[in-house]
């Protein structure tokens, strides 16, 4: 879906006016604000329920506005941008001037892309500056990548929402600290660690914590209502129907090779082959699950080559100890 040129110049006006606007990326929808003004920030932070030292990430339309908003391009940022972006891939660097201390959490780093959706692209050319911009949906609650998944979450906390189909890559993008002499993955995501590894020519360690506080760090996030529990993919249909055995409305993630196996369950969702489909399909899933109103979830890791990085994590940060 393309979305009309008179509703882009809308949302444009919307952050202008220091409003909130849902838009949509390749990889979930964001809920974005100026990110030069610091009481539009203030309300994303309020809308979700984030806490404000938790950093968002500036969203910007074209790699040649990076120097107004970072001070100092390092050589891997360069090499990382010229290759990835417009893509889902977020550098972190060190904050420049432009950019509100509100969206950085009152680091002294930002976090910064280019996202690649035709109507994302033509928001930020329309608006002309950066947008700041986490996922349009409750901190710690399953990620949106429909119009509607805004909508139903937020409802009159968004000012405007920018309908522009559903998202291609479905889960967030990856986070690269770029900032010192040795870059780090700090959250996986769309951009596969191989990929980044090619470009760099140097193996890169993913950090499940870091001294750099950015998104989808928090102990759960990406969560849906249901409890989800996490087995090896030989044990997802016994503990299925163990907890069913038990009084659960009990959902399932069914993995691939497993497909043609009977489940006695309340809902049963079958896992794709394709790891891009499953991460595009990843949260839709989730949120279906929880809409047949199951309370557990019993699903698998995948193997974590490729994009199976990036839905490791959230199944990972999903079953996690929920927010305090």
């Amino acid at each position: 879906m393309t979305a009309r040129t008179s509703d882009i110049e809308k949302a444009a006006g919307v952050l202008r006016a220091g409003g909130l606007v849902a838009f949509p990326t390749e990889t979930v929808y964001g809920l974005g604000a100026n990110a030069e003004d610091p009481a539009a920030v203030a309300r994303i932070y309020q809308a979700k329920g984030r806490p404000p030292s938790h950093p968002l990430i500036v969203h910007l339309g074209g790699a040649e506005q990076l120097g107004d908003w970072v001070d100092g391009v390092p050589e891997t940022a360069r090499l990382l941008a010229e290759r990835f972006w417009p893509g889902p891939l977020t550098l972190v660097l060190r904050r420049g001037g432009r950019v509100s201390p509100a969206a950085t959490g009152g680091l002294d780093t930002v976090a910064v892309r280019v996202p690649d959706h035709p109507v994302a692209r033509a928001l930020l050319a329309e608006f002309g500056g950066g947008v700041a911009a986490p996922s349009a949906n409750r901190f710690g609650s399953i990620s949106p990548t429909a119009a509607d998944h805004v909508r139903t979450e937020l409802g009159d906390a968004v000012d405007f929402v920018l309908d522009g189909g559903p998202c291609e890559v479905g889960v967030e993008s990856t986070i690269v600290d770029a900032t010192g002499d040795v870059p780090a993955v700090l959250r996986p995501g769309g951009v596969a660690r191989e990929d980044l590894e090619a470009v760099l020519d140097r193996p890169l360690a993913v950090h499940a914590t870091s001294s750099v506080r950015v998104p989808g760090q928090h102990p759960s996030h990406y969560a849906p209502r249901a409890r989800l529990v996490l087995v090896e993919p030989e044990k997802v249909v016994v503990e299925a129907e163990l907890a069913r055995e038990l009084g659960h409305r009990v959902g399932v993630l069914l993995p691939p090779a497993f497909a043609d196996t009977p489940v006695n369950a309340h809902a049963v969702v079958p896992v794709p082959d394709s790891v891009q489909s499953y991460a595009q399909g990843l949260y839709g899933y989730l949120r279906e699950l929880d809409r047949q109103g199951c309370d557990l979830i019993v699903a698998s890791l995948p193997d974590e080559d490729g994009l199976g990085l990036a839905i490791a994590n959230r199944l990972g940060r999903a079953a996690g100890p929920r927010p305090a």
